[in-house]
């Protein structure tokens, strides 16, 4: 399905546009119009929330056709093994060498626990690692129950997940909020961002399951798009632009997670269409296919960028210009993309090719 690889690609742009020209950045300092383009930035944090629709639903779908295998749980997490952890080891130690984190995170991160670790009083020091994390635990969880539960049965776990989450960032927004300040990183916690790997958890069951004609599927897609509209239009005068507001920290990535849902469903339908070509985007499918080990090491070329900006010009960080920015994205865009495709070519692909003689 190479227009899955498409979507890898969006996800992987919007996270890189997000940490390059909205994340740590102080928007007072810009005209209105640059104000209004970096503000704009802010909806790539959601490629995350793509990546993990899309994970729940090829996760969910290796695992059912593979269910009845005598070797079922060896072979997944075999292979899940030789995909992740050579390329994640290998930025651990990195981070660990270079003392850009904390040991401490380091260690925490060896288990993956990156997105937990402000419970044992260490902030997420390398932030991408928390979404790994997260979907980790997923690895853990959904292979027990595919192998032992009905698809039906599966399908109401996923959509009492979907109710469920929402009501759980909602209960720790409660909990938090005497500080004053709810942090976005309460909503990284397992528990509270299981709904979009649930979304894409079902999209799997449910095509399996009732194998739907397309015109169905187009018109899921279509209330999903019209649900997730109702969503943002109701929850705004509520602030579900912002975690701190209850509507807000329970819904804010409800109708992206029903958008990106109806997303995949639509680049499924196309891509076994005769407008194939539109979902099959070669530069956004090359993007998918380094997109882990970009994922992986984008942020850190964002810091190694601003550290030598800041020794060798007068560029300050924390006050920098349009245009500067700009150059920031590509410079750290274009030393990112090289790294994780030689990292993908030259590294993660040996490990790739044990696949088949060790599952």
């Amino acid at each position: 399905m190479p227009e899955l690889d498409t979507i890898r690609g969006l996800a992987i742009l919007g996270v890189l546009l997000y940490h390059g020209l909205y994340w740590n950045v102080n928007l007072s300092n810009f005209p209105s119009l640059e104000r209004i383009i970096l503000t704009g930035m802010w909806a790539g944090r959601m490629g995350v929330d793509l990546f993990f629709v899309l994970s729940g639903f090829l996760i969910t779908g290796i695992l059912l056709d593979s269910r009845n295998r005598q070797d079922y749980y060896r072979r997944f997490y075999a292979r899940r093994a030789l995909r992740i952890l050579p390329a994640y080891l290998l930025i651990l130690a990195i981070l660990a060498v270079a003392k850009v984190t904390p040991l401490s995170f380091v260690l925490l991160s060896l288990i993956y626990l990156s997105n937990l670790t402000p419970l044992f009083g260490i902030p997420i020091a390398y932030p991408v690692l928390w979404s790994l994390a997260v979907e980790e635990h997923f690895y853990f969880l959904v292979p027990a129950a595919v192998r032992i539960l009905r698809n039906k049965t599966l399908l109401w776990i996923c959509f009492a997940i979907v109710i469920l989450t929402p009501l759980s960032r909602l209960v720790t927004f409660y909990l938090t909020r005497h500080n004053g300040f709810v942090s976005f990183v309460c909503n990284q916690y397992t528990w509270n961002c299981l709904d979009g790997l649930s979304c894409g958890a079902a999209v799997a069951l449910l095509l399996r399951e009732y194998r739907p004609e397309k015109k169905t599927v187009w018109l899921v897609s279509s209330l999903l798009v019209v649900v997730a509209a109702i969503i943002w239009a109701v929850g705004l005068p509520f602030g579900i632009l912002t975690t701190q507001t209850p509507v807000g920290a329970a819904l804010q990535v409800v109708p992206w997670h029903f958008t990106f849902t109806a997303m995949l469903c639509i680049f499924l339908l196309i891509g076994t269409g005769p407008w194939r070509a539109f979902v099959r985007i070669s530069s956004l499918r090359f993007l998918g296919y380094i997109s882990y080990g970009l994922y992986l090491v984008h942020l850190l070329v964002y810091q190694g960028l601003d550290h030598a900006f800041a020794h060798f010009s007068s560029y300050s960080p924390k006050n920098p210009s349009f245009s500067f920015l700009v150059l920031r994205v590509l410079s750290a865009g274009i030393i990112s993309i090289g790294l994780a495709f030689l990292s993908r070519k030259y590294f993660e692909e040996w490990f790739l090719r044990l696949k088949n003689r060790w599952s």
